[in-house]
Formats: C-alpha cells, sequence, structure tokens
C-alpha cells in the first residue's frame, strides 16, 4: 500500500467517525425533544394547565402517542428526503414548546404539546435512516452509539426539566411574575421548563443545516 493510499483511507475514516458522532449528536437531540414532553405531558397538563387528569392523559398523552405512531407510519409508506423531514421536524418542536411555554390559553398549549407527537416522531428514527443513507456498513459499533445517543438524551432532558421546574418554583421571581400572571410559582416553573426544553430542537435545526453541508461536500462515506 502506497502513502497516497493510505492518507485515503485514513481521511474515510475521519470523516465516517465524525459523520457517526454527528448522527449520534442529532439523536441525542431529537431524543430530548420527544422524551422531554413524552415523560411530562401528562403532568404538565395537569398541574400546569389545570385540566383534570382524566382529560389530560386521554387528549394529551394518548393522542401524543397515537400522532406519534401515525407519522412514523406514513413516512415508512411515504416518506423521502430525511434531511428536511429531520429540519422541519426539529424546527416544528421548537415552535411547539415555545407555543406551549407562552399560550395563556390551555387549551392551545395542549395542542401545542399533542403537535410534539407529530413533530418529534421521526427524530429518533429519522437519524438511523440518515446515518444508514450517507454512512452505509456502519455496523454494530454506529448502531451502538446511536443507541448511546438516543437513550441519553432521554433520560437526561426529562430529568433537566424537572430540576428546573423544582428550582423556578421556590423563587421569590416565580411569585412576584406568577401574581402579575395569575399564574402559581409551579406553573411559572413549567413554562420556563418548556422553554428550555426547546433549547434542544433549535440546536438540533442548527447541527442538521451542518450535517446537511458535512455530507453534501463528503458524499456517501464508503
Amino acid at each position: 500500500m502506497n502513502m497516497s493510499q493510505s492518507e485515503s483511507k485514513s481521511t474515510i475514516s475521519k470523516h465516517r467517525t465524525k459523520g457517526l458522532l454527528l448522527c449520534m449528536l442529532c439523536i441525542f437531540l431529537g431524543a430530548c425533544a420527544e422524551n422531554t414532553m413524552s415523560n411530562w405531558i401528562s403532568v404538565y397538563t395537569e398541574n400546569a394547565l389545570h385540566i383534570p387528569k382524566v382529560w389530560g392523559d386521554i387528549f394529551g398523552m394518548s393522542l401524543f402517542a397515537i400522532l406519534l405512531a401515525l407519522t412514523r407510519s406514513a413516512y415508512a409508506k411515504f416518506g423521502k428526503n430525511i434531511f428536511n423531514v429531520l429540519t422541519i421536524s426539529m424546527l416544528g418542536a421548537a415552535i411547539c414548546y415555545i407555543a406551549a411555554a407562552f399560550s395563556p390559553n390551555a387549551i392551545l398549549s395542549l395542542i401545542a404539546c399533542v403537535a410534539l407527537g407529530i413533530c418529534t416522531s421521526m427524530l429518533w428514527p429519522g437519524t438511523l435512516i440518515l446515518m444508514e443513507e450517507k454512512i452505509p456498513a456502519v455496523g454494530i459499533a454506529g448502531y451502538a452509539l446511536m443507541a448511546a445517543g438516543g437513550d441519553f438524551g432521554a433520560s437526561i432532558a426529562p430529568q433537566t426539566l424537572g430540576i428546573v421546574v423544582d428550582n423556578i418554583s421556590l423563587t421569590k421571581w416565580a411569585k412576584t411574575f406568577g401574581n402579575v400572571l395569575s399564574l402559581t410559582p409551579e406553573q411559572v416553573g413549567f413554562k420556563v421548563g418548556m422553554l428550555i426544553a426547546a433549547i434542544f430542537p433549535i440546536l438540533g435545526v442548527f447541527l442538521l443545516v451542518y450535517m446537511k453541508k458535512f455530507f453534501k461536500s463528503q458524499g456517501k462515506i464508503h
């Protein structure tokens, strides 16, 4: 093997590693966006929106899960251009979190929460599709990285929201701000938590823009 062949293989290896790490970060952010709401929607609708638990579960968690499944099924049958799907999904998820945080109407906030089922449905499986398209024959290690990234996001993001809600709710600022808006400190905490949750899909949008440029410049990494 001559020097140029060795350098070429080394370059391809570096590009594959970078591509895998970018996909791992993408699935992490997607899992954050999906699982924050799936873990908290029931509590959020009951404690922050003051919707009775039974109705919050029926029109909140249940509809979220149904829309999640239906959207994935629709993509499996009709979907294409996974980059656009992922970018629009991240952007939609960010908008839904912001709407849930700022909407003064409980029903509109609930609709925003439920709509996240559509927006986040493809973020996890879609990243796997993207990886398979752009980095063929990744092997077990590639899927292990994706699983680790997804599981880490599914764990850390819901915990982060809980920490934010607990800490914000105890501040004097939350009480003062809540009095102005006729909200309890806990409601203020939840709304701040929703804004924090919006950061994950916003970062995802920027990441996907970069990933599209990266993979376009590299083509399919063999």
